[in-house]
């Protein structure tokens, strides 16, 4: 078995179908054991976005800011970000339109 840190990383990103994890500043080891590479994240700061249908990606701060500078759900700036392929202003200008 051998283990050695891994230096001056970063970021790590971790992507799934529907999110998309982002690990600032961690530490990462590997450890190598019978042909087999493990890496290992420890620490960071980590962010979530997730991965809308269309390819955009959000994060849920600038959902929440569409959401509160429009007075709309959390669903419906999600929705709105979706329509304008993540234009934050055009989302909120989207909802408050909605609303008139």
């Amino acid at each position: 078995m051998q283990v050695e840190a891994v230096s001056d990383v970063e970021q790590v990103v971790i992507k799934t179908t529907t999110r998309e994890y982002v690990i600032d500043r961690p530490e990462v080891t590997l450890t190598r054991i019978q042909g087999q590479d493990i890496y290992q994240v420890m620490g960071g700061r980590i962010s979530e976005k997730n991965i809308v249908s269309i390819g955009i990606h959000t994060s849920e701060e600038d959902i929440a800011l569409v959401a509160q500078q429009s007075q709309s759900s959390l669903e419906e700036a999600r929705k709105a970000l979706e329509e304008t392929k993540g234009d934050l202003a055009q989302a909120i200008i989207l909802l408050a339109q909605r609303k008139k």
